[in-house]
């Protein structure tokens, strides 16, 4: 089940029908934003038992079977995944009781509040029950109604501290960062599997992908399907093409995260940038770091 409201016709493209991936998906999309628990009371009336609500800006190896085992075993009605991170300040903390209860939800927290480095990290295990809780048609938060809420009817409401990864790629910088985390090996997937990168293989070159002459594929980097590297362009590292890239002549990428049909033409450099898209590169252009390139856009 996807709960969606920004961009939804984008998300139906990518995801269809789920049967790419062996699952059936369905969608409950909201005709007005509806907020974090609103897009949740959104989707109540589809589901039933017990639920698992994932935010769809998060990154993470999490073992939700863990999580589940934790939440029964405690008898708990609600269960939120928590993580640790160095730097609290931009996020609201989460402050849990010695056997794991959740005491309270500090946002904004001053240097005095910071009494704990847990943070919510995005993932709910709840009883559907519970959704009733959430007023329906309107605007309603997670972190400000619904969880409160909890804790002030004593509802039994723990918190599951995961050692896993885990990073909220919400802004640009952080999308790229999972991206770097990826190839490095730091989070397990089909394309670079955990530990690769102390085996020193993590390179992902699709099976049609075309390689010209004198070619420089430095790993970590992953070239998707039907990509074309003509003679002597430079990929890598920690670079990923997406399907049907073609990478001109003399041309260098480095560092940076391409979505499908890019174009990039002879002589020119890409660092540490994000690439929408069909976006079109001309010969001898310069994007550097920090770059984003929304779908589309052609660059001299």
């Amino acid at each position: 089940m996807l709960s969606c409201s920004y961009l939804v016709d984008e998300i139906r493209r990518a995801m269809g029908d789920g049967s790419h991936w062996d699952v059936t998906l369905e969608y409950a999309v909201e005709t007005e934003p509806l907020g974090t628990a609103g897009g949740v009371r959104n989707a109540a009336d589809l589901v039933r038992g017990l639920v698992v609500v994932l935010n769809g800006d998060i990154l993470t190896d999490a073992d939700l079977s863990g999580m589940l085992r934790f939440h029964s075993e405690r008898g708990s009605r609600a269960t939120i995944f928590l993580t640790r991170v160095e730097d609290t300040s931009p996020y609201g903390l989460v402050e849990l009781t010695g056997d794991g209860l959740v005491r309270r939800f500090i946002e904004k927290p001053g240097p005095a509040d910071r009494t704990t480095d847990t943070i919510n990290a995005g993932i709910y295990v709840l009883d559907a029950a519970l959704l009733g809780r959430i007023p329906a048609g309107r605007v309603a938060s997670m972190e400000r109604e619904f969880f409160p809420g909890l804790l002030a009817d004593a509802v039994p409401f723990f918190g599951w501290i995961g050692d896993c990864y885990w990073i909220d790629i919400g802004s640009p910088a952080k999308y790229r960062q999972a991206h770097l985390d990826l190839l490095a090996g730091r989070v397990e997937t089909e394309l670079v599997p955990a530990g690769a990168a102390a085996k020193g293989d993590r390179r992902s070159i699709a099976g049609d992908a075309i390689l010209g002459a004198r070619v420089q594929a430095t790993p970590p980097v992953v070239i998707g399907a039907g990509c074309r590297l003509e003679d002597d362009s430079r990929v890598g590292p920690s670079t990923v093409l997406g399907p049907g890239c073609v990478v001109g002549v003399g041309a260098a990428v480095e560092g940076a995260v391409l979505w499908e049909g890019v174009s990039i033409g002879a002589g020119a450099e890409l660092r540490d940038c994000i690439v929408g898209a069909g976006v079109r590169v001309g010969p001898r252009a310069r994007v550097g770091p920090g770059t984003v390139l929304e779908d589309g856009a052609d660059v001299e």
